[in-house]
C-alpha cells in the first residue's frame, strides 16, 4: 500500500467484531485495513464457551431484544458455516425444588422456541429422566428435564474464516501489528503501526477509525483522546475446564447452581467434556488473565452437584480463562451485567470520525458489523447493500445437513486419510480441506508428521491461508490439538515455526 494512500476504514483488533466488521465493510466496496497486536483471535474470541446460541439465561434479565436477535442468528449462522457450527441438544436437568419453577423454565423455554423464528433447529422437548439415556451420568435425583436446541462453534476459527473472507475480498489483515498511535489530520486519521516481531514502524491514513480492541477498546480510547479517566466497559473473567470425557453421546448439560449461576458440560473435541463458564469482576491486565484456584473449585464443585461421578482437579487436561468486555451497564452482580453491544460515535462536525464497540458476543458479531455499517455509512456515504446474510464463510459451501455426508466424501477422495482423520479436517477447514490435501495420494505425500494426525501439509496452509505465526496458533486456536500432541512434539512444532521467515 503506497504511504500517500487513504484508506476508507481502519479497525483496530482482531477479534470476531473487528474481522467480522472489516469483512462486511470491504464487501461493501470499502477498503479496509485491519491490524491486531496479537494473533487473530488470541483475546477473549477464543475463550468463550463456543456456542452459537440465544443466552436463555439472558431472558431472567429481560434482555429479550438481544436474545431475539441472537436466536435469529442461530440459524443463519449455521447456514453460512456448517462446517464449524453444528445443532447441539441441551438438556436442563429439573427437580421439584429448585433454583428455578418448572413453570419459570416451560416459560423461558416457550420464549426461546418461538421468538426468533426457529424453523430447522428442532423445538424444546420434555424428558422422562426415569428412562431417558440422558439421565445415565447424573444423580438419581431427577426425574425430569427440559431439550432445547442451540448450536456449537469453533470459536478462533469462526474468526479467521471471517479475516479470511474479508483478505480475499481485499481487506488488508495484519496480524502481530500493534497501534502505537493515532491522530486526527482534519478529515483523516494518521495511525501508527508497530510489527511486533522485527520492530518496523510504518503509518497508514485512513478516513474512519473502528475501535473493535475488545478489552482493550478504553485504553485505545485513552492513547487516541489524551489521559482521560475512561470507564465503558466492565471486565468480567470467565473460566472453563477440560476433563476427559465424562458422559457418552452427543447432548450438552445446562446445570443451574444453587447461586442462581449456571454452567454447561459440553462433549468437546471427540474424547473430552467442557465445563464452564464462571462470571466474576476482573481488575488485571486482561493479557495476563488465568482461571483461579477458586473458579478450578467453583466448576468442579458444581458440576460434581450433578454427575454421578464427581469432577477431580486431577480430571483436568486443560483450562482457558478469557475477559468479556462488557458494557458498564451499573449491575451489581458480574452475572447480570448485560451482553448487548453498544456503539458509540465520535465525530464532531469537519474531524475524521471514530466509532468504538462495546460488548457483544459471538452470535451477534455479524448483526453488530451490520449495525457498524449503518453508522459507517452515515459517515463516509453508502455503498454496497447488506450482504453477509447468506454468504458462505470459506470452506463452507455445502448444504447446510450434508457435514456427515461431505465429510464421507473427502473421506473417499482421500482414503489413505482415516476417518477421524478426514473428519477433523472437514469439521475445521470445510471444502477447503481439498486445498491443503491438494494431490496427495499417501500420507507420506502430506510431509512431516508432527504427532497425532498434524502433518507439515496442514502446517503450510495454516501459515499461507490463515495467518498462523507459532505452535501456540497452530494447537490452541487453529485447531485444538494442543490437547493430543505431547510436550516434546508441541516443542518441535515450535522449533518448526522458528524456520519460517516472517512474513
Amino acid at each position: 500500500m503506497a504511504q500517500e494512500e487513504i484508506v476508507d476504514i481502519f479497525v483496530i483488533g482482531g477479534g470476531i467484531n473487528g474481522c467480522g466488521i472489516a469483512r462486511d465493510a470491504v464487501g461493501r466496496g470499502f477498503s479496509v485495513v485491519l491490524a491486531e497486536m496479537d494473533d487473530l483471535a488470541s483475546g477473549t474470541s477464543s475463550r468463550a464457551t463456543k456456542l452459537i446460541h440465544g443466552g436463555l439465561r439472558y431472558l431472567e434479565y429481560y434482555e429479550f431484544r438481544l436474545v431475539r436477535e441472537a436466536l435469529i442468528e442461530r440459524e443463519v449462522l449455521w447456514a453460512t458455516a456448517p462446517h464449524i457450527i453444528h445443532p447441539m441438544r441441551f438438556v436442563l436437568p429439573y427437580h421439584p425444588g429448585g433454583v428455578r419453577p418448572a413453570w419459570l423454565l416451560r416459560l423461558g423455554l416457550f420464549l426461546y422456541d418461538h421468538l426468533g423464528g426457529r424453523k430447522r433447529l428442532p423445538a424444546t422437548a420434555t424428558l422422562d429422566m426415569r428412562t431417558d439415556p440422558a439421565a445415565e451420568p447424573l444423580k438419581p435425583l431427577f426425574t425430569k428435564a427440559f431439550e432445547y436446541s442451540d448450536c456449537s462453534v469453533d470459536d478462533a476459527r469462526f474468526v479467521v474464516l471471517n479475516a479470511r473472507d474479508a483478505a480475499d475480498r481485499g481487506a488488508v489483515i495484519r496480524t502481530r501489528t500493534k497501534v502505537v498511535a493515532a491522530r486526527r489530520d482534519h478529515a483523516c486519521w494518521t495511525v501508527t503501526l508497530e510489527n511486533v516481531v522485527t520492530g518496523a514502524r510504518d503509518e497508514v491514513r485512513a478516513r474512519l477509525l473502528v475501535n473493535a480492541a475488545g478489552p482493550w477498546v478504553d485504553k485505545v480510547l485513552q492513547g487516541v483522546e489524551g489521559d482521560r479517566d475512561l470507564h465503558n466497559i466492565r471486565l468480567v473473567q470467565g473460566s472453563h475446564i477440560v476433563i476427559r470425557r465424562k458422559f457418552d453421546g452427543p447432548r450438552s448439560y445446562f446445570f443451574q447452581n444453587n447461586d442462581k449461576r449456571i454452567i454447561f458440560a459440553i462433549p468437546y473435541e471427540d474424547d473430552f467434556t467442557m465445563i464452564g463458564t464462571t462470571d466474576r469482576d476482573y481488575h488485571g491486565d486482561p493479557a495476563n488473565v488465568v482461571i483461579s484456584e477458586e473458579e478450578i473449585d467453583y466448576l468442579c464443585e458444581a458440576a460434581s452437584e450433578y454427575f454421578r461421578e464427581p469432577v477431580r482437579r486431577e480430571d483436568i487436561v486443560w483450562t482457558f480463562s478469557g475477559v468479556r468486555p462488557l458494557y458498564d451497564d451499573g449491575a451489581t452482580e458480574a452475572q447480570a451485567a448485560t451482553r448487548d453491544y453498544v456503539l458509540k460515535e465520535d465525530a464532531s462536525k469537519g474531524s475524521a470520525p471514530l466509532i468504538s464497540v462495546f460488548g457483544g458476543k459471538l452470535t451477534t458479531a455479524r448483526k453488530l458489523a451490520e449495525h457498524m455499517l449503518e453508522k459507517i455509512e452515515h459517515q463516509l456515504g453508502k455503498r454496497g447493500a447488506p450482504w453477509t446474510h447468506q454468504a458462505k464463510l470459506p470452506g463452507g459451501d455445502f448444504a447446510v445437513e450434508a457435514f456427515a455426508a461431505e465429510s464421507e466424501k473427502l473421506h473417499r477422495d482421500y482414503p489413505f486419510l482415516t476417518e477421524a482423520h478426514a473428519r477433523r479436517l472437514f469439521k475445521l477447514y470445510g471444502t477447503r480441506s481439498r486445498v491443503l490435501l491438494g494431490e496427495a495420494r499417501k500420507l507420506e505425500d502430506l510431509g512431516r508428521h508432527f504427532g497425532a494426525d498434524l502433518y507439515e501439509a496442514e502446517l503450510r496452509y495454516l501459515i499461507d491461508h490463515e495467518w498462523a505465526r507459532s505452535a501456540e496458533d497452530v494447537l490452541w486456536r487453529r485447531t485444538k490439538l494442543g490437547l493430543r500432541l505431547s510436550a516434546a512434539e508441541a516443542r518441535q512444532l515450535q522449533d518448526f515455526f522458528a524456520t519460517v521467515p516472517v512474513a
